[in-house]
């Protein structure tokens, strides 16, 4: 399944923040979790990733480990394909 990743850093996190990325690279995600892309904001502390996971259990692991730098927020995502065939079998089933 695909997942929306966000975050967002408060302002007096910022140093910590860069300082961590430069040094990990952004800590690729555990095992358990592909990540199909990245994007960081300009002039903010902010961003987004188009993850899939088959388990809750790595994302976690995944958040709580920049948790102190980043507030998160993990939705699930469908494509148009998928969104095209769940509506489709929604009204098939009306």
């Amino acid at each position: 399944m695909k997942f929306i990743v966000q975050w967002n850093g408060l302002p007096t996190t910022q140093q910590s923040a860069v300082e961590r990325f430069m040094k990990t690279g952004g800590a690729l995600p555990p095992d358990g979790i592909r990540m199909l892309g990245r994007w960081h904001t300009i002039g903010e502390l902010s961003g987004f990733a188009i993850i899939e996971s088959d388990s809750s259990a790595p994302m976690a692991a995944w958040v709580l480990e920049w948790g102190d730098l980043f507030t998160f927020r993990v939705v699930p995502a469908l494509s148009d394909e998928e969104l095209g065939a769940a509506l489709g079998a929604f009204k098939a089933g009306k």
